[in-house]
């Protein structure tokens, strides 16, 4: 039996779906583009699983399918978005469109939301950002599940931190973590699958270790007490901030009545990339980094990734028909493996005189590169 659906049908039915639930174009757009670009993306525990969700909750009156966005820039550069209880991912796009145009003129914006709900993957909004050639955070919280530093039961949530940059011809770099080892998400994946969780990830309601997805009641944070740590500063943003709830207060998103509104907290900030150097000169070394990275040598000799890369090389295995190109990175000691993910290269430092970004191309090496990719494709 075939599962699998395309992804341009995935999105048409998606849109159907909402539409029936009423949802207003913007809301529409910006969901259904969250759900399905988050499952192409590999982040399956935030993505397309989660339409039934997400229809309940509009019918039966959590989120308003029409919100009326209301927006005060308290500051030049700070502004505040109450989103009369929208989708999280209307709200977020909303947001972070408010603060690339504040951006654009004061070199950084900064908006908090209130009144919202559960926005999914926090790359939806951040990448968009980057996209535009911006730098760009976000942050949203949850409620109480991460087990407290030395505690017996979570206060804080999940609450996800996400960082994405622009480069140039390819993808942004994307870092979009939960404060987590893995999010609730993750635990409600293996519950509905009855498979045992990996061990150190999860605790019991005493606060005891546990591998059973149906004992589970609280994850482990991420680095011990860091990961406490920078949840505890998530939820400062979101729910503090913003003023909203925090910690325990905070409804839990699939055992509170669907009737019941979250009223939650997202903060955005997005910087120009020129605020220091030129934008050219940032790009020139976010390929750097990226090219020194991904040519660091490895365990089983593959590749090291930056973040965002195994989302990038998921898009490509579910998205067939749609051409992707590896940008940075590629040398002619990789080129076969990169070329098995990838329809085409585009190659910058490794042709270069000693494989420095800034000096000329070497025609031997582009030679000696290119006789190795004709081998490849005989």
């Amino acid at each position: 039996m075939n599962n699998k659906i395309h992804y341009k049908e995935l999105v048409s039915f998606s849109q159907q779906l909402l539409k029936i639930a009423g949802l207003d174009k913007y809301s529409l757009d910006a969901v259904t583009k969250g759900l399905c670009e988050t499952s192409l993306r590999g982040v399956d525990s935030h993505g397309i699983r989660l339409l039934p969700h997400y229809f309940n909750s509009a019918i039966s009156g959590r989120k308003n399918p029409k919100p009326r966005f209301r927006i005060n820039k308290t500051f030049p550069s700070i502004a505040h978005l109450d989103a009369d209880n929208a989708f999280g991912h209307a709200a977020g796009m909303k947001a972070i469109d408010i603060a690339i145009e504040m951006a654009k003129v004061q070199g950084i914006g900064a908006v908090a939301v209130s009144n919202s709900s559960h926005p999914g993957a926090m790359a939806s909004m951040a990448l968009k950002a980057a996209r535009k050639g911006y730098i760009a955070f976000a942050f949203t919280h949850a409620d109480a599940l991460i087990l407290s530093h030395g505690g017996t039961r979570p206060y804080f949530g999940t609450n996800p931190v996400c960082f994405a940059a622009p480069r140039e011809e390819q993808e942004p770099y994307c870092l979009d973590m939960a404060t987590s080892i893995v999010s609730w998400n993750h635990v409600l994946l293996n519950r509905n699958s009855d498979s045992p969780l990996e061990p150190g990830i999860a605790a019991d309601g005493h606060g005891n270790p546990t591998t059973d997805p149906h004992k589970a009641a609280a994850v482990m944070p991420t680095g011990s007490y860091k990961g406490y740590g920078l949840s505890s500063m998530v939820d400062v943003l979101c729910g503090v901030y913003t003023g909203m709830a925090f910690g325990r207060s905070i409804p839990a998103m699939f055992t509170t009545k669907m009737t019941e509104q979250r009223k939650l907290g997202q903060f955005y900030m997005v910087m120009r990339s020129d605020g220091v150097i030129s934008h050219e000169e940032f790009i020139g070394y976010m390929h750097k980094m990226t090219d020194e990275v991904r040519t660091e040598p490895s365990i089983d000799g593959g590749s090291v990734m930056m973040p965002g890369d195994p989302q990038i090389i998921c898009a490509k295995k579910r998205m067939k028909d749609v051409p992707v190109f590896a940008n940075t990175g590629v040398k002619i000691e990789n080129v076969e493996e990169m070329l098995s993910v990838a329809d085409g290269c585009v190659i910058g430092s490794s042709l270069k005189y000693d494989g420095n970004t800034w000096n000329n191309v070497d025609p031997d090496r582009v030679k000696k590169f290119m006789d190795k990719v004709n081998e490849i494709r005989e």
